[in-house]
């Protein structure tokens, strides 16, 4: 029962990471490009910060219906072995302990509810030094850094534009 309540609960949980890419060739073209790509996504821009060089964009991401059916199923199958036991425990109470099943859609009701919601996209581009040496001897490389939940970079580098010209 523990790890189904703690599966369950993971379901929703935000999971953010970050990918760096190097431009072959220019780091506007990159960002036009994930700008097309991002709003194909139903994502809109909702900041810009020029000073910061980043870009937010944000779009809600709906719930799956399979996932909400799955965790519910889940939770029945929980619940119905956690009262099976409870009823050998105390058999005076089965119709009781069976009744714990009428709880399953619980699982599906909080994942529909904690998983639909905003997110965000951040794209920064940052100035690195090609080598170890000082940032002083002018061999200066752009990177664009993407963060995102972990899903939407795993679409994001199955993409053609990024697969051809750019360094993950």
């Amino acid at each position: 029962m523990m790890g189904l309540f703690f599966f369950i609960r993971a379901s929703a949980k935000d999971r953010i990471e970050r990918i760096k890419l190097t431009p072959r060739e220019s780091v506007d073209q990159l960002l036009s490009q994930l700008q097309v790509y991002f709003t194909q996504r139903a994502y809109h821009i909702s900041s810009v910060d020029p000073k910061r060089q980043t870009m937010t964009f944000e779009g809600f991401v709906s719930p799956s219906w399979f996932l909400a059916i799955f965790l519910s199923g889940l939770a029945a199958i929980g619940l119905f072995c956690f009262s099976l036991i409870l009823s050998f425990l105390y058999p005076s109470l089965t119709l009781l302990f069976l009744g714990l099943v009428l709880l399953c859609p619980v699982g599906g009701i909080f994942y529909w509810k904690k998983s639909g919601r905003v997110e965000k996209v951040l794209l920064e581009v940052k100035m690195i030094s090609e080598s170890n040496q000082s940032q002083l001897d002018g061999n200066m490389q752009s990177l664009v850094i993407v963060t995102a939940h972990r899903d939407e970079l795993a679409r994001l580098q199955k993409v053609d534009f990024l697969k051809s010209g750019y360094n993950p």
